[in-house]
């Protein structure tokens, strides 16, 4: 593999010319090529990458169940999305809202829209139960991180001003496992609006991760009313940014330095973020608009990075797309 897609942008896409492709005997028609795709290994993490190849790449943990949602809208240079900065996080550093999933997200709650049997076809996942409780995993991490809570008493109705003093003490106490997500919303009388979301792709970490996440990306609106706010006390850079800015520009350090934590300032765009992420990024900067990427009908894809090495002993991952 050319050593340049390593260097030159992330996720950069990787295919043979078309002198190599095989063609369908008597027909001239050209059977579909995987797209394979590369992301740099940040420097810090190469000695890892390397020690895992050497050890025969068969040792790993399993990626346990994880969830975040893709907020869209529109802005002056395109779609935007709502992206924060976490602390040794293998979802990224910089990354949309979401997090790992907890056993009290299998507590029964009040629920409107697609059950299990849909986001289990959705995800390619037997197990109904587990594949639920991502969804409520999705709704509990983004109410924790940014106050926004896609529930309702009814199919018609959304709770708005979650930005209250009450509504963030009730934030911190779930975030910090004092209180359960369902029974806040009972207690309430409020059912999870399952039907807002929208399933995007799923992406497990990296083999050489000593922590490794299964994560199911969704996305969704800001329902009216409503607006990302970090938590008290543990939120430290989160905002609205222009997808068409940042990936434009992946070498930058821009957004590292406004960020301004020792491990983002001078580091490049692309090593504080995730395969995954940089992917639906992408994604989001080629979209004509928000309502477009809202409503874009498309089959969920599980995305498998590999650890490989090129001649210089630089470690990178390279991703092939796969349909679930």
């Amino acid at each position: 593999m050319p050593n340049q897609s390593m260097y030159t942008g992330a996720l950069k896409q990787v295919a043979p010319s078309s002198a190599s492709r095989p063609y369908s005997a008597g027909t001239g028609a050209v059977p579909r090529v995987p797209v394979v795709k590369t992301h740099p290994i940040p420097p810090n993490q190469q000695d890892c990458a390397r020690a895992w190849l050497d050890q025969g790449a068969c040792d790993q943990a399993p990626a346990k169940p994880a969830a975040a949602v893709v907020f869209v809208r529109d802005g002056a240079n395109g779609v935007e999305t709502f992206m924060t900065y976490r602390v040794k996080s293998p979802m990224g550093r910089v990354a949309f809202p979401g997090g790992l999933g907890v056993r009290q997200d299998y507590a029964p709650l009040g629920w409107v829209g697609p059950g299990g049997e849909y986001w289990a076809k959705s995800f390619a996942q037997e197990d109904l139960g587990a594949t639920s409780a991502v969804v409520v995993t999705a709704i509990r991490e983004l109410f924790e991180e940014t106050g926004v809570l896609l529930a309702g008493d009814n199919e018609l109705s959304t709770i708005e001003l979650t930005s209250g003093h009450e509504c963030m003490t009730s934030r911190q106490s779930v975030a910090q496992q004092e209180k359960i997500f369902a029974d806040y919303l009972e207690r309430r009388g409020l059912k999870i609006r399952a039907d807002l979301l929208k399933p995007l792709a799923r992406w497990q970490s990296p083999g050489f991760f000593h922590k490794r996440y299964d994560v199911h990306y969704f996305t969704c609106a800001v329902p009216v009313g409503q607006s990302p706010s970090l938590l008290a006390g543990k939120g430290i850079w989160g905002r609205w940014v222009s997808a068409r800015d940042l990936t434009a520009a992946p070498s930058s350090t821009a957004l590292g330095d406004e960020i301004g934590q020792p491990d983002t300032v001078g580091v490049p765009f692309q090593e504080l973020v995730t395969p995954g992420v940089m992917y639906l990024l992408e994604q989001l900067a080629g979209a004509s608009g928000a309502v477009a990427f809202l409503s874009k009908r498309r089959q969920v894809s599980l995305y498998l990075p590999e650890v490989k090495r090129d001649v210089t002993g630089t470690c990178y991952l390279s991703v092939e797309e796969k349909k679930v």
